[in-house]
Formats: C-alpha cells, structure tokens, sequence
C-alpha cells in the first residue's frame, strides 16, 4: 500500500492496514515534524515494527536532509527480526519506485547483494556475533573471543607480525585493512548472517567493516547498550549525526537500563582480582623499562599535553577496550595530573584505593558492621582524609589506566576487568560528588543470593536514570520510546527528564474479543488468594494456587504459562505442591516445565515445552516475572493459549538500593514510593501476559491470580488495549466461576476465523486515503 499520510507518502508493504497502525504512524510523524521526543503505547501483535520501518523509511526519502534511523532493541532474535521486516519494506519500495520509473532510487530487494544506489542497513553486535575466524570462535565466552580477536588485530600485534613470523595475525582484518578506501559496502539490507557470509565471499571481517561502514548506512539496528551505556556509546554513537532518529522498541524498562549502565558494584573477589592486576601491571612496567623505556617517555609527555590533544581519548576502533562512564569537561580538556602521570606512581595511586575499599569492606563484614549507606561526597572525604589522596586525580583513574593498558600492549583486557570497575568507581564518585547526589554508595555484609554466605559488597547505586538518557535527548532531534506496555505512560516523562511532545496510547482494533482478562481473587473455597507476604505462606492460598493450576490445565488445550513473583516463591510453592500431590495431577493434563537461573537449560526446557506442544501432549511452563521468558520470548498461538499471573511481582522492598531510588524520587521528582512501586509491579504484569498475543487472529487468556488486582488502583494502571476487553463480569472471580468462563471463551475462539469480518477492521487503501486531509503530497525527489 502507498499512500499520503498528511502530506508524506508513505510506502507500507502490506495491501491493509489496521487502524492503529494508521493512527501509530500519524503520531511518529508529528513527532518528526516538531523535532521532539515522544512515548506511544501500542498494542502488542500488531505490527509496530512494520509501522515504525515504513513511516521513518519514507521520511527519510522525502527529506534528504534527515539523518539515519537507529533501530535499538534488547536482544540478538529483535534485531534479525527487525532486518527481516526491514528487507520487506525495502523490497516493496523498490518495486513501487521501479514502476514509477524511478528505478535508481530504490534500494535493492532484501538479499544483501551488489549494486545500486538505495538504502543500506546494518546490524551491529559483539565479536562473539560477527567474528568469522575459525580459531577465534573455538573460545567458549564472549571474553576468550574478544581476547583472541585483539590478539590478532591490536595495532603492536600487526608491528610485531612483520618481523616475527610464528605471530598470528586474522586474515580477515588483514584483508580488511589491505582494501583499506575499497571496502565500501553496496546498498541492501544485511543482517548478522549476511554480514557474515557477504565478509567470507571479500575475505574481509565483519566486526570492523561495519563499524568502518556506519557513516555510510541509511539504517542502523543494535542494542540499547551502544546508545545508553557510556562505555559503549562513545565507540559506536559518537559518529552518529544529530538530524538521526533515535528509536528504542520494547523500551518498557528503559528507566532500569539507564541505572545499570552508570552503576559499579565491588566485592571481596574483584578486589582481589584487582590486586593481582596490580601485581601484573608492575611488572610489565619493570620489563617496559628495561626493554623499551622510550614509549613509558612518551606515554608520559603526551599525557603532560592532555587526553584530546594526544588523542588518547580517541583510540582506533581495533584497540579501543575501554571508555570511561563518565567524563567531566576537566578530564576531557586538562593534562593529567601530575601525581599520577608516571606509570609506577599511578599503579601505587591505585593500590591505596583498592587498600582502602578492602577496609570498608572488612569494617561492614566485621562484628560491628552492618549496612552503611553514603552519599559519593561522604565517602570521598573519607576516602580523602584516610589515605591522603587528592579528589582531582580519582577523576581520571579511568582514563590513565586506559591509556597505561594501550601502553602495555595488554592483549587480554578481559583479565583487568575487576581492576578497571574500581577505576571506574573512583571515578564516578569523583565527578558526581558534588552537589544533589544522584548517586548512593551502599556497602552491605552480604550481597550474595546464598543463604548463610558472607559476601560484603560496595555498590555505587546510580539513582536517577536521566543521567544516562540526557545526553541523546539533547543531542539528537527526535527520540522514539515505543512498547506493547507503557502504562501508566505519564511516569516515564519524571523519569527520564524530558518533555515528549507527543504521548499516547492506543486501543486495540479487533472483530472479535481474542483477549479474555480475568482477575481471580478467590479460590474454590471462597478463600482470597494473594502473594502479600503474609498470605505467601497460608496452606490454602497454597493449595488455591495449587489446584486452580491443575483445573486450568485440565480446561485448557496446548501450552499454558504461569508466572510467579520471585524465583524463591516459585521454587517454594513448588515444592508444597508436590507434597500435596497437586504436581502429580498436574501431569496428568499437562507436562511440566521450569524456569532456572541457568540460560542454557531454561533454552533447553523452551525447546521441549514446544516440542511438547506441537504433538498435541500440551505443556505448562513455570517461570518468573522480571525473568529472560517474561522478556523477549513469545507464546503465540498453541504455545501460548492462557498466561497466568500469580500474585503481582513487586520488587524486593527490603533492597537498600531500592529504598535508596525511591527516597530520590519522592524528593527530587515528587514521585510517591507506592506510586512507583505499583507503576513498576504492573509494568512487568502486563509484560507477562503480553506474551500470549502476536497476531489479531490468535487468541488467549489473561488470568490474573491474586485478590490485589480487583482493587480500582492497580486494575486502571494496565495497559489500555487490556483494559478494553476488561469488563465487570471478568472481575472478582471463584475458581469456578472463572473455569467456566474460560470453557467458554475458548469454545467461541475455536471456531473458524470469518474472513469478512477480519477484512473490516483491515482498512484499504480508499479508506485510507479518505481520512486524509486534501495536502500537498512530498512526493520522494
């Protein structure tokens, strides 16, 4: 379908067009054509992806000086899907440009070939994603890999191949760097598994051809980590222009993100590690000066004239390891200081830090410990007054200790990880010590999840996730945060600092009720059901659980998933219910998997849940809300014909962290602490049963199983699309009574889809086109 959406003409490549996809669309481009930010809310199973790709696509061709999109998603299956649906609209495009005779506008279909002078898009990852090289990829983590890449293409590693021949060098950078201006990429879509095989056919290395090609693509799709985390952003985003439109999908926890990427915790082991560093660190000192003392010198002289000025802050993409969290303007345009300039003087510099962590850390473990919570400033000027450094040299531990790494010619920076986190604790104390501390420092005797085992922990807490957010509100012109679970939409604007100019959420257009909320709040006894933590432990709401499972089981076809609020509930209830037998019944209906801390075998009981479903054996999935299956897997169609949800999955309220955030909040933002804990539980409740729905003919239950979710203020906080199909009679509900409802509903949705009925809420290209205003089309130049 090509049509005029006020003004632009849009290229969507599909013949129909739902209505919320249309009203979508409208939004993103007022928020294009004001230059802002904005939050929108759209139904899950809908085609927002298609929606976002085919209006930010034609914007770009119609206006040649807007910059490139940037597709952020969370995980490595987001991004191949997104391409896949990329290659889709791009091959319609091309075609609808062919036909008007305009042939060499049009990018080429989505088969990542040659030629022509269209769009070019590209996926970025890690080098555990992207690396060709066979040796490399026999390392078993993501660390060994990165190890041996820069082993191979560390500019010293490639000085030293050309005297000494037993050193081993990757072909494919060679090749890479030999083609030097030549690797230029042709026009097309390629996803990781593109790249790969398009770098083998030219014998050139994926990973760095496309970090070299990023200037050059039209779109960019990675992970919310290359635009957020500072130590990451600097090497990819930096190159980015600000006319670029910023999009981030499933940005529901994009708030936690932010918090993640600025904290540091420490423990007994990393400072142990780091210490061991320390050890290495001098001694490759002492050979460097015996051996070759003139690049000590150097290093030295340049740090005298400043980071920028040397470059030091600008390192190549092959040897690029490190950059710091934060960099204040006087770590940017000063010298370092002289203290801790020489590379023997910086080591001991640091040696008194880690000392001094080590203390505190012995003080919170011992007899009189306990948790200490400080702001940066407190612990600075403890940190100052009991080991006589100075605060302006903590400001750049991160970035001297970058620049001694890249002097030593560390092959293996994986291995200094633990000493660069307390360089970065350092740091980051340092610069946000002064004024409104948006940072806590929380030193707790136990940090481990093992019952009874001692594990002192020092965290640096970020408390306000504007902090990471910021600099692209203000860099670029218009940010796009979009979910299937928004609500309560008006939170994430305090949040994250920032004014969106457009900010919705829409209803789900649909020609029959495929999703059936229900909200259980008693069991067959009439008792209420509720994980609050005084009722957690009660016998029958156990048993409730318990056996409203097996009656739902026994009513419902295929795959069921139920979620829980916390590993430690699932696991304990899980073990009440085989004493009582209910597991034993429940195998009688269905099979039974579980959810583990382990990614590989929670992978390996997915794969057998749909196995299982696919023979008509049907299965129950047991997992945890906040977990890796509420996240990014989805249950469609027989996978996933009910979700239930039992109890609502508040975070841990006990977290002194958490208590230290929602302190901020409530003074600096006015944010109640039950506001946000009821926005933050609802959230990933809605993310939960989410995953039943991926398409307006599929069809599911919603069962939310705790006595909380009849309460008016927790109900109206789900997203809207929910709340439409919510009605009075799906509240408040036994057991039974909610059984027979479910029978119902799925004896309806089990009849054949009538295809006349679908095709009205599907809007063709006439209706399309009479909902516009008559404007001036901007046709593509």
């Amino acid at each position: 379908m090509r049509f005029n959406l006020e003004g632009l003409e849009v290229f969507f490549p599909y013949d129909r067009i739902y209505l919320e996809q249309y009203q979508y669309m409208r939004s993103i481009k007022q928020t294009l054509d004001a230059g802002g930010h904005c939050l929108l809310e759209m139904p899950t199973g809908t085609g927002k992806t298609v929606c976002l790709l085919s209006l930010i696509t034609s914007y770009q061709l119609a206006n040649p000086n807007c910059g490139k999109l940037v597709y952020c998603t969370r995980t490595v299956p987001e991004m191949n899907s997104v391409m896949e649906e990329l290659g889709t609209v791009f091959s319609y495009r091309s075609e609808q440009l062919r036909n008007g005779q305009k042939e060499n506008l049009g990018p080429i279909p989505y088969d990542g070939g040659a030629g022509g002078s269209g769009a070019l898009a590209l996926c970025l990852s890690s080098r555990r994603n992207m690396c060709i090289h066979e040796r490399v990829l026999r390392e078993s983590d993501r660390e060994g890999i990165d190890a041996a890449c820069r082993s191979m293409t560390a500019p010293w590693a490639l000085e030293r191949a050309k005297t000494d021949q037993t050193v081993e060098t990757c072909q494919y950078f060679d090749g890479f760097q030999a083609a030097g201006e030549a690797t230029s990429m042709p026009s097309g879509v390629y996803d990781l598994e593109e790249l790969k095989k398009w770098g083998k056919g030219k014998n050139w290395c994926p990973y760095y051809l496309t970090r070299q090609a990023i200037n050059h693509a039209t779109v960019l799709v990675f992970n919310y980590q290359y635009m957020l985390d500072p130590k990451v952003a600097k090497m990819v985003s930096k190159e980015l222009e600000s006319e670029s439109i910023i999009v981030f999908d499933e940005a529901h926890n994009i708030d936690s993100v932010c918090i993640e990427a600025l904290s540091v915790t420490v423990n007994d082991r990393n400072l142990d590690q780091a210490t061991r560093s320390l050890g290495r660190l001098s001694s490759e000192v002492s050979r460097l000066k015996a051996s070759d003392s003139e690049r000590l010198q150097r290093e030295y002289q340049n740090l005298v004239n400043g980071l920028v000025d040397q470059g030091l802050l600008e390192a190549s993409a092959n040897e690029a390891g490190f950059a710091s969290n934060v960099l204040s303007p006087d770590v940017i345009n000063e010298a370092v200081p002289g203290n801790i300039r020489r590379a023997e003087h910086f080591i001991s510099f640091m040696k008194k830090i880690v000392e001094h962590l080590k203390t505190r850390l012995r003080t919170v473990a011992g007899p009189r410990g306990g948790v200490i919570s400080e702001t940066p400033l407190a612990f600075l000027h403890r940190m100052i007054t009991t080991t006589s450094l100075e605060a302006k040299p903590l400001k750049f531990a991160y970035s001297r200790l970058s620049s001694l790494l890249r002097t030593l010619q560390v092959p293996n920076l994986d291995d200094y990880n633990a000493l660069t986190d307390v360089a970065d604790f350092a740091s980051l104390v340092a610069t946000y010590s002064e004024g409104l501390p948006k940072f806590a420092i929380i030193m707790e005797p136990n940090g481990s999840s093992i019952p009874g085992a001692s594990d002192p922990v020092i965290q640096l807490a970020c408390l306000d996730a504007s902090l990471a957010i910021a600099p692209l509100f203000k860099r670029f012109g218009s940010v796009i945060i979009t979910s299937g679970t928004l609500s309560p939409i008006d939170l994430y604007p305090k949040l994250l600092q920032f004014e969106p100019c457009v900010s919705e959420s829409f209803n789900m257009s649909t020609f029959r009720p495929c999703i059936r909320p229900l909200v259980i709040t008693r069991g067959s006894d009439q008792l209420p059901v509720s994980t609050k933590f005084d009722d957690r432990g009660d016998m029958g709401v156990v048993r409730n659980y318990g056996s409203m499972l097996v009656e739902l089981c026994s009513s419902i076809p295929d795959g069921v998933v139920a979620f829980f609020t916390s590993y430690s509930y699932m696991e304990s209830i899980i073990s009440e219910w085989d004493g009582m037998g209910i597991l034993r019944q429940l195998t009688k209906s269905k099979l039974v998997f579980i959810e583990t801390k382990d990614v590989v075998e929670t992978t390996l009981a997915l794969d057998n849940f749909r196995r299982a479903c696919d023979s008509g054996r049907g299965a129950v999935f047991l997992s945890v809300a906040r977990g890796k299956v509420s996240e990014g897997i989805n249950f469609d169609r027989h996978y996933g014909r009910a979700v239930i949800m039992f109890g609502v999955p508040f975070q841990y309220t006990l977290s002194h962290i958490l208590r230290a955030r929602l302190e901020y909040l409530q003074t600096n933002y006015q944010i109640r602490e039950q506001d946000f804990l009821n926005f933050d539980a609802l959230r990933q409740a809605s993310q939960c049963v989410g995953r039943v729905i991926r398409s307006k003919i599929d069809y599911g239950l919603m069962i939310f199983a705790d006595s909380r979710y009849n309460r008016h203020d927790k109900r109206t906080k789900l997203p809207k699309w929910i709340l439409q199909f919510l009605g009075d009679g799906q509240l408040n509900l036994s057991t039974d009574t909610a059984i027979a409802q479910v029978k119902h509903f799925l004896r309806v949705m089990a009849q054949p889809v009538d295809q006349n009925k679908l095709k009205q809420v599907l809007l063709s290209l006439e209706e399309v086109e009479a909902m516009n205003p008559p404007t001036q089309m901007i046709e593509a130049p």
